[in-house]
């Protein structure tokens, strides 16, 4: 069994490292190294590796931005890089999920590599590695629940949108669609997972198919039937139904 294995860290010499390490393993090919989190994603859906080098700590979009990104359900074996970080590492071994503490010896590699293997081969090691992940995940949001950044694909590319830059989100089949000064994003999401992934204080929802930017609302008129027009500062109206309205008490 040969296993596709691809590289993501922002530091050269360190990926140069993995790659010096793996290029001696017969079983393993490199299909890909990336530097950041962004290409990361696009590696990670493009290519399909069976397994991933995840540093933790990068600029724009961290390592668990990633998987949040990609999703834990579609993240491939994923073994973790990063230098100290105590409450990363303690999170990791709770999930029996492996990590590579920055600076690894040869030893600690092929121990790493070796569970990989098993991973890899079986599907299972110390649990379920995908259903571990998930779990960390879910502890992760519950640490910081809310994102100020979300990566979205555009045509062929991957963009960072600051959450802040939203105005209002609607719902789209199994998508969102979120619009931002004057164009639009599709993201693979449920109306209540990005909710929940946004902060409360900012986004409210409005109607069963959309969410709203409270800083962005210019008007609240009244309207038919105990419902609510809501004008955004772009001029986009939208309805508060009465479901939903109870949010809105204090300003109508």
């Amino acid at each position: 069994m040969t296993i596709r294995a691809l590289v993501v860290d922002d530091e050269g010499l360190a990926r140069q490292r993995i790659l010096h390490l793996l290029e001696k393993e017969a079983d393993f090919e490199v299909v890909g190294e990336c530097a950041n989190g962004i290409e990361a994603v696009k590696a990670i859906e493009d290519l399909n590796p069976d397994l991933v080098f995840l540093d933790i700590q990068m600029p724009e979009l961290d390592g668990f931005g990633v998987i949040d990104a990609v999703g834990a359900e579609r993240m491939p074996t994923t073994l973790f890089v990063t230098a100290y970080d105590q409450h990363a590492m303690k999170a990791f071994e709770v999930h029996a999920l492996d990590y590579l503490l920055k600076p690894f010896d040869t030893d600690r590699f092929q121990q790493a590599l070796d569970r990989a293997r098993r991973w890899c081969a079986s599907g299972v090691s110390d649990g379920n590695p995908k259903q571990n992940l998930e779990d960390l995940m879910s502890g992760i949001r519950q640490e910081r629940p809310w994102v100020d950044r979300l990566l979205v694909r555009h045509g062929d590319r991957h963009v960072l949108v600051r959450t802040a830059s939203l105005q209002w989100i609607e719902a789209e089949d199994n998508y969102v669609r979120l619009h931002v000064e004057g164009t639009s994003f599709l993201l693979r999401q449920t109306m209540a997972g990005i909710l929940s992934r946004l902060d409360p204080h900012q986004f409210r929802r409005i109607h069963r198919s959309a969410i709203v930017n409270l800083d962005c609302i210019k008007e609240l008129q009244p309207w038919t039937s105990g419902d609510h027009l809501v004008i955004m500062r772009d001029g986009t109206k939208l309805t508060l139904s009465r479901t939903f309205r109870e949010q809105f008490e204090e300003w109508l």
